[in-house]
Formats: C-alpha cells, structure tokens, sequence
C-alpha cells in the first residue's frame, strides 16, 4: 500500500496508518489472496475510489456499508453503487425507492443507472467498513484489519469537521455511532435497506430529506439525491 493512489487530504490525515502492523498484515492478505488465484473486488486502484472523490474538506454526507459487492462487475469503490449498466442490486433498488417516497423525484428505479459518483462529485462520502472482498464470497475480507482502518478515518473526520451527517444503515454501521460525537454532527440510523430489513424501518425513514434539512441548517447546499451518472 506504499504505492496507493491517495488524494492529498485524506493522505495527510491517515499518513501514519499505512505503516502500523495491521496494515502490513492486510497487505500481506491481499497479496496471498493474489498468490492462490482469488480474484478480489474492486480492483486495486479503485479500493479508495470513495476518498479520492471527496477531499476531507468536501465531505458533507457519511453514508457506512459493509463490504463492496462480491459478484462480477459490481463494486467500484463507492458503497451500494454499481456502474452504469450494471443491473441494480436489491439493497440500491430499496434506497432508490426511499428517495423517490421522500423527496418526490423520478423514478431511479426505472432510469436503470447505479452509479452514485455524482452523490460523491456533492460532497457524499461512499464508504465501506472493509474495502476489499474475495469474488463470490460476502465478507471474506472481514477481520483482516480493514475495519480498524476506517474506524481511524471516521473517528479523525468526525474530529477534524463538523456539522456533517452521517447515515448508518443497520448495526453493523451503528458500531461507528460511538466514535462520533453526535454534539457536533447529526447522526441518522435505521435498519439496513437490504430486503431482509427495509421493510422494519428503513422505508419511511426519511434520511434523504432529513439530511437536506440539517444541511441548509448549516449553510450548506443540499443533496440532489436525483442526480445519477
């Protein structure tokens, strides 16, 4: 990870990381994962996708994920969103329903496109707890010290700005709540948009319209959740 593509901000604030012991062992993982033939999602210039888009001092909106998607073609390195042309994955087709309920846009659902690198070109941070997967296999990356990576990246952004918003779908998100001081940010959670669980919460939550709110609040320009590549 010495030679990885990192945008200058985001460098500066995570410069130390890159040589702790836990972030050589994730190297030497995803090196062995190469080694024995594993095909690992996104591609290794796009596991940092999400802070090469939005500089430290751009970010607006947090919105956490897990793991990038494992099938073919999917993951790019912003979390839920598929490129242009890529059928829409469930938990992406819930979102886009929620957004159209909320902010009363067009369907997304219908337009077909995936691709949320225009929510990021706005401020909207697209990451993932763990940056990496093994192809086919969900959370195979998981434990490998990933996780201890964005929680330095999170728990230093929430203390280096304030008054963003972040967007915790599901517990696995929510353990990041506790490294957030919700004094100086807003903190919006609900259950996970998957189909297993959109329908306890997530439908209806109204974090879209929500987080436009809080940010005009701010004095900053609001989200349009609309806008697709």
């Amino acid at each position: 990870m010495r030679t990885v593509q990192l945008e200058h901000s985001w460098r500066t604030l995570l410069a130390d990381q890159f040589e702790q012991p836990y972030m050589r062992q994730l190297r030497e993982f995803l090196l062995d994962e190469k080694r024995a033939g594993h095909q690992v999602f996104p591609s290794g210039k796009n596991m940092f996708t999400a802070l090469n888009l939005v500089p430290l001092e751009r970010a607006k909106v947090v919105i956490i994920g897990q793991d990038p998607y494992h099938g073919p073609g999917q993951a790019h390195g912003l979390s839920f969103s598929v490129l242009s042309g890529v059928p829409l994955p469930p938990s992406l087709r819930n979102i886009f329903t929620e957004i159209e309920s909320d902010v009363g846009c067009t369907s997304l659902v219908a337009a077909g496109s995936g691709d949320l690198s225009l929510w990021a070109e706005q401020g909207v941070l697209l990451l993932n707890s763990v940056l990496s997967v093994r192809a086919r296999s969900a959370g195979s990356h998981q434990g490998q010290g990933w996780e201890q990576f964005t929680d330095v990246l999170v728990q230093r952004l929430a203390a280096e700005r304030a008054g963003l918003v972040f967007l915790l779908w599901g517990s696995y998100a929510q353990k990041k709540a506790a490294i957030v001081d919700n004094a100086r940010h807003c903190l919006l959670k609900a259950p996970h948009p998957s189909p297993l669980s959109a329908h306890r919460g997530f439908f209806g939550c109204r974090h879209f319209s929500q987080t436009n709110q809080y940010l005009e609040s701010q004095g900053h320009t609001p989200i349009d959740w609309a806008r697709l590549r």
